[in-house]
């Protein structure tokens, strides 16, 4: 967990968006944090200060991408990204998984990691688990081990951690 003055700060540039994508869903909006440029760096350097030793930073699509890409260059390796089906130009590993909304499909290059990389898994919100699971196979499906999760906020009441039992997890806030 980040400090209890990192926490308030999240929390209080997150935007709750009721009934999105669709009614009964409560949307995490992390667009006003983004646009914080010292709240922006905060996050950056606790999630780069716990990932431990890694060698490539995975994002998910699509705001883990934000987050992910300054993670991996405040580490000093390189970013991967993780799209939905059908966006990545080359040849990919698959994951379909379900979602607390529907199920989807993600797929990371085939080329992009190696046997030997230590991989952190960067994403905004850890909500059922699904999306960090499938990510996690490809990471393993690619030859390279799953080192950790970060992610900027839990949503714990959706007990997504507990699909997550052999994933070291690093959360900066969780409600």
């Amino acid at each position: 967990m980040a400090s209890q003055g990192l926490q308030q700060s999240i929390l209080g540039l997150i935007r709750d968006v009721p009934d999105y994508p669709k009614p009964g869903v409560l949307f995490k909006d992390i667009t006003p944090l983004l646009d914080d440029s010292a709240a922006f760096q905060a996050v950056v350097t606790a999630m780069a200060e716990a990932a431990g030793d890694v060698t490539k930073v995975v994002g998910l699509e699509a705001r883990g991408f934000l987050l992910a890409a300054p993670v991996a260059l405040a580490l000093g390796v390189g970013v991967v990204p993780v799209r939905k089906s059908g966006k990545l130009p080359s040849e990919t590993y698959a994951e379909t998984y379900d979602l607390e909304y529907g199920t989807a499909t993600i797929e990371i290059h085939r080329d992009a990691l190696r046997p030997g990389d230590r991989v952190l898994i960067v994403d905004d919100v850890l909500a059922t688990g699904g999306t960090a699971a499938a990510a996690a196979s490809l990471v393993r499906k690619s030859g390279a081990e799953a080192a950790g999760l970060s992610v900027l906020m839990e949503l714990t009441f959706l007990d997504g951690r507990d699909r997550l039992t052999d994933l070291p997890i690093h959360t900066l806030v969780a409600v």
